[in-house]
């Protein structure tokens, strides 16, 4: 087994009694002493201070970026505002899904962060499909996520300046004389921030920002549940290269200047099918959230069956949502089973458990729009 890599933060998380698990190569907190359920209902309530390094930040440089990387993606970059980051998707030649990943107009270069688990062949992705011309840095730095609707009182007394920015807005800064890259955004559906650091000064940011009194460290298992609640995809669960983005529900991140009759239609791989999709609405199955009855919850890989108990899909995401009070899931359902209130089945060690298709997000986003 290859050793573990380990983030800034490993022996802070050492330090707080976090219990360390392996995560996409990584040695990650899964919790803390407070507890998986309190560490979500204190990020919903106050906020929540999130390791998040073991993700892959990368620079992309060269003569005309967003529209080489327009080659790769669906979305529009090119009218990407400076100082904006975009939502999007490394798409195969079958329209299916390698990656999800955020894009950052930073001027003259964009500044990417792809998920952990497919940083080495994203970045492989990126070169290869590049070329010589835009050159493709992999940085050494440290990522933070503070999230939680106090966020933002604790970055007014830190970094007053960074509570300017609403949702999906992109800057630079200084906290206590550390240079940050802070975006207004995470994935929790809170407001927050997520805040980009060099390496060795990862911890003294993570200790400055614990030292306030609303602010906990939360691990994995929370942020797992508090991203289901949110309704967002964890990348290689609900989303995968045999998906499509209109299967996974995310059409809108299909940008109307690259859907057909747009300026910049296609030109991105798997594009005749994504947008045939986009346009026909034929695809024959599609990701829905699953809301359950009683508290036993709904767990990944559980099959879905119609009331006339024929297979109709599979759950891809599961568990108790502790700000619901209910099972929460998200999955994948035959096209005709997946209208708002439809019911379903999901079988849990051979008992038939009663959901019922519903609208995500569970929670209302608390994402600040200014």
């Amino acid at each position: 087994m290859n050793e573990l890599h380990k983030t800034p933060l490993h022996d802070l998380h050492v330090e707080l009694g976090g219990k360390m698990v392996p995560f996409a190569g990584y040695s990650m907190p899964v919790q803390f002493p407070l507890g998986v359920k309190k560490e979500h209902e204190h990020t919903r309530a106050a906020c929540g201070l999130f390791d998040v390094s073991h993700m892959g930040q990368v620079l992309v440089t060269g003569s005309e970026p967003a529209k080489a990387l327009e080659t790769l993606v669906p979305a529009d970059l090119l009218g990407l505002p400076e100082g904006m980051q975009r939502y999007t998707l490394f798409t195969n030649g079958e329209g299916g899904i390698l990656d999800d990943l955020m894009v950052v107009n930073a001027g003259d270069h964009l500044y990417l962060v792809v998920n952990a688990a497919c940083k080495e062949q994203d970045i492989a992705h990126l070169r290869t499909g590049l070329g010589d011309d835009h050159q493709v840095e992999v940085l050494d730095r440290g990522l933070l996520a503070l999230q939680g609707p106090k966020a933002a009182g604790v970055m007014q007394r830190l970094c007053p300046d960074a509570c300017e920015m609403v949702f999906m807005q992109h800057g630079r800064f200084e906290i206590e004389g550390i240079p940050v890259w802070i975006s207004r955004a995470g994935y929790t559906g809170e407001d927050g921030f997520e805040i980009s650091v060099p390496a060795e000064q990862s911890e003294a940011l993570a200790r400055l920002l614990l030292a306030e009194d609303e602010v906990e460290a939360i691990g994995l298992g929370a942020r797992d549940s508090l991203r289901l609640e949110a309704g967002l995809c964890l990348y290689g669960h609900d989303i995968d290269a045999t998906t499509t983005p209109v299967e996974g529900g995310l059409i809108w991140a299909v940008s109307k200047p690259r859907r057909r009759g747009g300026e910049r239609a296609g030109g991105f791989p798997g594009a005749d099918l994504v947008l045939h999709q986009v346009e026909a609405k034929d695809h024959q199955r599609k990701r829905v959230g699953l809301l359950g009855e009683g508290r036993a919850p709904v767990r990944e890989g559980a099959e879905l069956y119609d009331a006339e108990d024929r297979k109709i899909g599979v759950v891809t995401s599961g568990g108790f949502g502790p700000s619901v009070g209910k099972p929460v899931a998200m999955g994948y359902v035959s096209i005709d089973q997946a209208a708002i209130d439809t019911q379903v089945f999901a079988d849990v060690r051979g008992k038939r458990l009663p959901m019922t298709v519903t609208k995500m997000p569970f929670v209302t986003p608390g994402y600040y729009r200014g």
